[in-house]
Order: C-alpha cells, then sequence, then structure tokens
C-alpha cells in the first residue's frame, strides 16, 4: 500500500439507543461547530442523530491531532467533496501545501462511518466510503426479491456473479461487496445520488472495474468487513456490514486490497462507540 496520502477510517457504532441529553449535547456541537451544515432539531428521528454522530466525526479526528477548531476550516470543493485546511501559521509553504485534509462521510443502519487521508488538496478529495448492511430491505423478504430489487444497479455481468445458485449468504455477501464498490466510487468522484450505479461495472474475481464501458485505472479499492453488536431494548443484535473505501492514487492500474481479519484493520481503521464520543464532547469544541 502506497504510503502517499495514507488512508485512515474511522467507524462509529451506534451500539445502543441514545438519550434526550445525548441528543441535546451532540446536536449543540455540530451547530457550534459544523458551519456548512444546519441540522434540524428533531430528536426522535434517529436519522437525525446518525447524521449528528457522523457529522461529529471530523472534529474528533482534528481533536485527535491536537487542532484546536479555530486553527482548521471546512472546504467544499464544486461537485461537493470536503477537505480541511488548517491555519498556514507556523507552517513551511510546502507543509501547508501537503496538509490538506480530504475526508468523506456517510452512515448506514447503525454505522456511522469517515474515511480521511492527508496530502495536496487535488489528490485528497477523491476519496470516498461505501457502507452496505448484509441485510434484506425491507426485513423479512425473500433474498431473491431483494436482489431483484437491486437489479437495476447492477449490470448483466454482475448479476451472473450473483447467479441463486450460489446460495443465499454468497448472494448477499457478493451483492453487498458490489454495492459498496459502487457507492463508495460515485461518493469518492462526487456524483449527485441520481448517478446511474449500472454505469459502473466492478468484475469482482478478476479485479477490474468499468465505467461507461472503459477500465477505471489508477483506483485503490480497499473491501473489509465490519460486525458490530447493537443494543435493541433489551436484546443484543449482531449487524454486518460490507465496507469499501475508494481512493484515487493514479497508478497505471486500480487495485483491490482485501482485508479480512481484525488485525488487518488495526493500522488504518479505529472504532468507537456512542460512550466513546459522548465522553469527548467538551473537548470537541475547544
Amino acid at each position: 500500500m502506497s504510503t502517499d496520502c495514507p488512508i485512515l477510517v474511522w467507524m462509529l457504532s451506534l451500539n445502543r439507543e441514545y438519550s434526550q441529553e445525548e441528543y441535546d449535547a451532540c446536536h449543540k456541537v455540530v451547530d457550534e461547530c459544523v458551519h456548512h451544515l444546519k441540522i434540524p432539531y428533531d430528536p426522535p428521528n434517529a436519522d437525525s442523530f446518525r447524521q449528528i454522530m457522523t457529522q461529529m466525526l471530523p472534529l474528533l479526528m482534528m481533536r485527535h491531532r491536537r487542532i484546536p477548531r479555530a486553527k482548521w476550516r471546512d472546504c467544499l470543493t464544486p461537485n461537493g467533496k470536503h477537505w480541511i485546511e488548517q491555519s498556514p501559521d507556523d507552517m513551511p509553504p510546502d507543509k501547508f501545501l501537503h496538509s490538506m485534509i480530504g475526508y468523506h462521510l456517510t452512515f448506514e443502519t447503525s454505522l456511522c462511518g469517515m474515511a480521511m487521508t492527508q496530502g495536496v488538496q487535488r489528490k485528497v478529495i477523491n476519496i470516498g466510503l461505501g457502507l452496505k448492511q448484509i441485510a434484506v430491505e425491507p426485513r423479512g423478504v425473500s433474498v431473491q426479491t431483494f436482489v431483484e430489487s437491486m437489479g437495476h444497479k447492477l449490470t448483466p455481468t454482475e448479476r451472473q456473479l450473483i447467479a441463486p445458485e450460489l446460495g443465499d449468504e454468497v448472494v448477499m455477501r457478493r451483492l453487498c461487496i458490489l454495492l459498496a464498490l459502487k457507492q463508495a466510487y460515485i461518493h469518492a468522484i462526487g456524483q449527485p445520488p441520481g448517478f446511474d450505479w449500472a454505469r459502473l461495472e466492478f468484475d469482482v474475481p478478476g479485479e477490474k472495474a468499468r465505467g461507461d464501458g472503459h477500465p477505471l485505472q489508477g483506483w485503490e479499492f480497499r473491501i473489509f468487513k465490519a460486525s458490530l453488536g447493537v443494543a435493541r431494548r433489551d436484546m443484543l443484535v449482531e449487524e454486518h456490514y460490507q465496507c469499501v473505501c475508494a481512493f484515487f492514487r493514479g497508478t497505471k492500474d486500480s487495485t483491490f486490497i482485501w482485508h479480512e481479519s481484525a488485525k488487518d484493520l488495526e493500522s488504518w481503521v479505529q472504532f468507537i462507540n456512542i460512550d466513546q464520543m459522548v465522553k469527548v464532547i467538551p473537548k470537541l469544541t475547544a
């Protein structure tokens, strides 16, 4: 893996119900510190809480770097890609140019994620995170019904990779990998929500990607899984997510990097939960 523009991913597990007090405290932090976004105050809305917690991830990341909130600003490209620019004070010009932090935020069910990298602005913005829970939607439908509902996002070649005879487990895993790959790439290039996913084709066994029939060159796709234990009322439910981080490195070919074990992830993926985030709230505004 390249040492230029190292990638870090933060995963926040919404591992339990949240309280009104927690919602209020988190909403206040985002309201004060995330100047580019106004999240309507809506405590009963779980999606609102997901959005708030996700927006707190860059604040936590900068806090970990011991950079006060007043010393950095959030910037946006015309197509909605975020990067963080630190104050150039006391920083040599060359170091300043390489200090830009590109990041992408997303969430899915009980998992909020942030992928980030540091380097020059034109490079670091090309990062995206894709998360897909390995579960059918809506709950209770058959795997085949769910696969058919996702068919419009796949190419004929991709559909062959998820043939029903492979069995539900294999089909779901492969489908979620395909969807997470596409989502990560779409996020990385800053495409709007209406983008036609079937314009992309991922030949996962062959480790090749195409867009509009042309090879996607220079991309790095990191593929990994996240498993969470989530408290739902008085039950602990296990949830599994297929995750992909896409980043444009500009190499000749695209690479697919599979991270199969927790040890593979520990150097670049950090997992935290609601308690850990709430605990650091007083420090995030400093």
